[in-house]
């Protein structure tokens, strides 16, 4: 063989071994979309906990890769713990604002768990333990979201000032606690001032400004108040819904299901949709953000708008499905056990979602309404 190969020009030896190359990648691709097809054999069910209860309306965090990987942990304890999937996007930005995702305790919850810094060394259990004490905190701030924020950095002390000081937060409240706390340690020289702008006002104990600092990191909705804000009249369900059942009803017979297409306006203009992109793009139709083009999931998705029992659902509601993977497909109810998705083999069509069929035994519950 040694002899052979000596024989063959060397350029025809490499030219050769690229072609190869090239052809096992295309296998590999080839298989990759056909795994990741909406119609394919589903072999990785498992048991879904539906998801109840109210939230924080539709919310997108706008993090880095490292905290992206979070989010499947911070869904399955906030499951665990009993905390609304709809506040993950807000955890992640808090994840984003306290370490960005890096080091063994990316929600900086060792404090909280065992009172000293750096007991945690396992991601998992500091995601954990994070989610466990937000959820506390946030009962205790009674549902006020920037209070719990603020008093995630400040300490439980906070919430007490501010419920004996008005009973909401305020930033004027927040600096006023700081430069309070800071006169009772600064003589320890273990604090200084983590903000320029606080230096004038001797407010160096904790950040006094944490509130914006993580609110930068995630776009949606949050009430006046800060408490959870429930779908207005005009959400998905009911007649905007309606609006957006029509919006996407134009696609009908125009597309193509790509996996992965539809995050560049080419691919739009061009009908390469998967099933998920189909969902922002019917929403952006009536004037509703659900994240953004490039990055829109069904892991983004299903973390949006607020839980609905399947017994109440309505036109316009969004349905998701146990393909490929737990939520691996999502599509807009219609009604009837119908709904408007993108397909494998139809692209954007109507599909049913009854008894017996494959959708109809792959539908897992959870239904959103944005």
């Amino acid at each position: 063989m040694h002899i052979v190969l000596q024989l063959i020009p060397k350029k025809y030896l490499i030219g050769g071994t690229l072609i190869l190359l090239g052809l096992s990648g295309l296998l590999v691709m080839s298989t990759i979309v056909a795994i990741t097809g909406e119609f394919e054999k589903d072999s990785q069910q498992s048991e879904v906990t539906e998801i109840e209860g109210g939230g924080i309306g539709v919310g997108t965090a706008n993090v880095s890769p490292e905290v992206m990987k979070y989010q499947p942990l911070l869904e399955k304890y906030a499951q665990k713990h009993g905390l609304d999937a709809s506040y993950v996007p807000i955890m992640m930005a808090l994840m984003m604002q306290e370490s960005g995702g890096r080091g063994n305790d990316p929600m900086q919850s060792s404090e909280s768990f065992c009172g000293s810094v750096g007991c945690i060394s396992s991601p998992e259990l500091s995601v954990d333990k994070g989610v466990l004490h937000f959820k506390s905190v946030l009962e205790k701030a009674h549902y006020d979201l920037k209070l719990c924020l603020q008093s995630y950095n400040f300490g439980g002390g906070f919430i007490n000032y501010v419920m004996k000081n008005g009973g909401k937060y305020t930033p004027e409240l927040a600096i006023s606690f700081s430069q309070l706390q800071y006169q009772k340690v600064k003589h320890t020289g273990n604090y200084h001032c983590v903000r320029p702008e606080m230096v004038p006002y001797s407010a160096c104990y904790g950040d006094a400004l944490y509130v914006n600092a993580v609110l930068k990191y995630y776009t949606g909705t949050i009430t006046a108040d800060g408490k959870p804000a429930a779908p207005a009249s005009g959400a998905s369900g009911g007649k905007s819904g309606v609006k957006v059942i029509d919006a996407g009803k134009t696609l009908i017979g125009k597309t193509r299901y790509v996996f992965g297409g539809g995050r560049s306006q080419s691919d739009i203009n061009a009908g390469r949709f998967d099933c998920s992109s189909f969902v922002r793009w019917a929403f952006e139709q009536v004037g509703m953000n659900v994240g953004p083009m490039s990055g829109v999931t069904t892991d983004t998705l299903k973390t949006q708008g607020q839980a609905i029992n399947p017994k109440d659902m309505k036109p316009g509601d969004v349905v998701f499905f146990d393909t490929y993977k737990i939520d691996g497909h999502v599509g807009i109810y219609v009604g009837n056990n119908q709904f408007l998705g993108c397909q494998g083999k139809t692209g954007v069509a109507i599909a049913s979602m009854a008894k017996g069929t494959y959708f109809g035994e792959r539908f897992n519950g959870r239904v959103k309404r944005f």
